[in-house]
């Protein structure tokens, strides 16, 4: 009894599958088509296209009277070294460089003959030379003083007048060439020596004098050289030099200059 009502069942069941199938509507609904905007290619599936629109399509053919084209030049590329070796920059040009790392001070020369013959023989050698001349530090003193007066009563008449006058630092000398002068003063600059002076002429004593004592300071002349070899005692020697000494390049001017006092 059941399995019969089952197949009763199952005979209802494929019924109704067949009738709505041949009761479904058999047109699918079209697609919308879209349309791109104006300007805008549609995109084409590969598989959409025909052979007939691949052979639509236009092909370039030259005219023929146009030229053949041309084979463009290769750009040059740089040759490669020899050897597997990197090239190299071709080297800069060479530059003026002063090479010298010995620098002296030959001197002093006791005449400027001998100044002039070292410095015509060193010119074409050295890479820089200055001729110089140095004032010897020694001080100068000056005296202010009167001149000798007639006897030691004038004398000393004229420096009572001095001190009256308010000055002091004064004698008489007693002896000697210049007896009966009266000293007024030594002092270690012409400077002062001229201050004292005018101060004495102004009070009324016109014929006071400032004179230097002793000679003058001595000067000596040096040749101050770059040389890019070095110089020995004897090579100062041979040019009238009487020592060689070392000194710092810094100070050799870099163009060569005459001796200036």
């Amino acid at each position: 009894m059941l399995a019969r009502a089952l197949i009763v069942l199952l005979v209802v069941l494929n019924l109704g599958v067949t009738a709505w199938w041949m009761a479904r509507d058999e047109t699918a609904p079209a697609a919308v088509a879209v349309e791109p905007p104006a300007g805008v290619a549609r995109l084409q599936l590969l598989r959409e296209r025909t052979p007939a629109a691949a052979a639509s399509r236009p092909s370039v053919v030259p005219a023929p009277d146009a030229p053949a084209p041309t084979a463009q030049p290769a750009a040059p590329t740089a040759e490669a070294p020899a050897h597997g070796m990197p090239a190299t920059a071709p080297p800069a040009a060479a530059t003026d460089v002063d090479v010298a790392t010995h620098c002296y001070a030959l001197g002093p020369f006791s005449d400027a003959g001998k100044v002039a013959a070292a410095q015509r023989q060193l010119q074409p050698r050295m890479a820089r030379l200055h001729v110089r001349e140095v004032v010897s530090a020694k001080r100068r003193d000056w005296r202010v003083w009167l001149p000798q007066q007639a006897d030691r009563a004038a004398a000393q008449a004229l420096v009572e007048r001095i001190s009256a006058a308010g000055f002091s630092d004064y004698y008489i000398v007693a002896s000697g060439d210049e007896a009966n002068s009266i000293s007024l003063g030594r002092y270690g600059s012409e400077e002062s020596a001229r201050r004292r002076q005018a101060a004495l002429q102004a009070a009324g004593f016109p014929d006071v004098r400032a004179d230097a004592l002793g000679d003058a300071p001595a000067s000596a002349t040096w040749i101050d050289v770059a040389s890019s070899a070095p110089l020995a005692e004897a090579d100062g020697k041979a040019l009238g030099a009487q020592r060689v000494e070392p000194i710092d390049c810094d100070t050799v001017p870099a163009a060569p200059v005459a001796a200036s006092r």
